[in-house]
């Protein structure tokens, strides 16, 4: 791992080894070396996250994410001279009403020329209307289906509102062609043909629930038990009663606290049964494996925003965890960090960030946000069109080039992150049989 804290390090080095691809790099000191810089005045990034609450493990990384870019982009001259703060204010994990107040205060109080965030608990759509009426830019990892259709109803209005990802619905037959991907080579024989599926009572974690519900069939399972939990959940019992008494091949588990992840783990592994246990996004967080321990090895999880374990991600998650510890997740900064990185390039394209209520220059900016093909350690963000969402890979497009990969990964070693075993050519390990259940 390199140490960030040691001796200063060159400026390409510097990026490099942090994951940040040299083109962009160049291009980003290339445009600040040529450029005069507009004023001494720092660019103010605002994120509104999760520090605390329910999804704080997360919150604390999009903090993490965006202070681990903004020191870089600093160290490049910033942008087009003028250096980045970010101003972050605390959503402790509330939704809509705490969301819309926490964006206004960020452009009124705190003059934001952006705001970047990762995902907050809201409907998704809380701070596209704060970006229309204030003429800015919003980048987002809500994952939400309901942006690319608010969006598309009016797209006038919503120029500005990114989602850097793909929406949850590439979620469920993702899933399903992974399923029957390792059925077809072998790895994986399934013991019947159920699948029980369990959602939290979230739009975004139902939608997913729906989409394999509906997409099951088709590929030869029955849909067993659906199940919808009250959430936080600390006792999974009764869940796993009905499991237990009619075991499926496949739990796929789409409410994605990581907490109550965990804990579903350590409360199946005392009865497992002869299933693989799927678990949407949140395992991939270090905290999974933190409470779980030796119960998450063999879980398998996904997401459609994940730091890739190639030269350019590997090179991200050393830095990361070399500056913010061992237990700190990239999967999580990585989002922030890589949107961050993009807004930097555009901004720069388009001759500069706009303030709050310039309108014109921001839509310069969001016009350089839509062409950008920008390759990071979350793999490659290429913005549709019609819905300002992320291109999702192999989904939408079949050039791993030119969308986001829709990862799977598996726990081999509960001291380490997931092992990313899908779609190729990203994967770095293969599937294992889980330790639970009958090769």
């Amino acid at each position: 791992m390199s140490d960030l804290s040691k001796s200063p390090p060159t400026r390409r080095g510097f990026l490099q080894g942090a994951g940040v691809t040299a083109g962009s790099a160049a291009l980003l000191a290339g445009l600040n070396q040529t450029a005069k810089a507009q004023s001494n005045d720092p660019v103010v990034i605002g994120c509104p996250a999760p520090l605390t609450g329910i999804v704080a493990a997360d919150g604390i990384e999009f903090q993490r994410g965006l202070e681990m870019a903004r020191d870089e982009i600093n160290t490049m001259g910033g942008i087009l001279g003028r250096p980045v703060e970010v101003v972050f204010i605390d959503t402790e994990s509330k939704g809509d009403d705490v969301v819309i107040q926490a964006a206004q205060r960020l452009l009124d109080r705190d003059n934001a020329s952006a705001i970047i965030t990762g995902y907050n608990l809201e409907t998704g759509t809380a701070m596209h209307d704060i970006a229309a009426d204030a003429g800015v830019i919003v980048m987002h990892s809500n994952t939400v289906a309901v942006h690319d259709e608010l969006v598309k109803s009016d797209p006038d209005r919503y120029w500005g509102t990114f989602q850097y990802d793909p929406p949850e619905t590439m979620y469920g037959d993702g899933f399903l062609k992974f399923i029957e991907d390792l059925e077809q080579s072998g790895q994986f024989a399934r013991p019947n043909n159920k699948i029980t599926i369990v959602t939290g009572p979230g739009t975004y974690s139902v939608n997913i629930a729906n989409a394999l519900n509906d997409g099951a069939a088709a590929h030869g399972y029955e849909v067993s038990l659906y199940e919808t939990v009250k959430v936080p959940v600390t006792d999974w019992g009764p869940t796993l009663a009905k499991l237990r008494a009619d075991p499926p091949a496949i739990i796929a588990i789409t409410h994605f606290y990581t907490q109550d992840q965990a804990q579903f783990m350590n409360q199946f592994m005392t009865d497992p049964t002869n299933s693989l246990v799927y678990l949407q996004y949140g395992a991939s967080l270090a905290a999974f494996r933190d409470i779980a321990g030796d119960n998450s090895v063999g879980a398998i999880y996904a997401t459609v925003i994940g730091a890739l374990q190639d030269a350019i991600g590997n090179g991200f998650a050393d830095a990361y965890k070399a500056r913010f510890g061992a237990t700190a997740s990239p999967n999580g900064g990585g989002q922030t960090y890589q949107a961050l990185h993009a807004y930097a390039v555009a901004a720069a394209l388009a001759g500069g960030p706009g303030a709050p209520y310039e309108e014109d220059q921001n839509r310069a900016v969001a016009e350089r946000l839509k062409a950008l093909i920008y390759r990071g350690p979350m793999g490659t963000m290429r913005i549709r069109p019609d819905t300002l969402s992320a291109y999702s890979y192999p989904t939408e497009t079949n050039d791993p080039s030119l969308g986001m990969p829709h990862i799977f990964s598996q726990v081999h070693d509960k001291t380490k992150d997931g092992v990313l075993i899908s779609p190729p050519p990203y994967g770095a390990g293969n599937y294992q049989t889980p330790p639970w259940m009958k090769g």
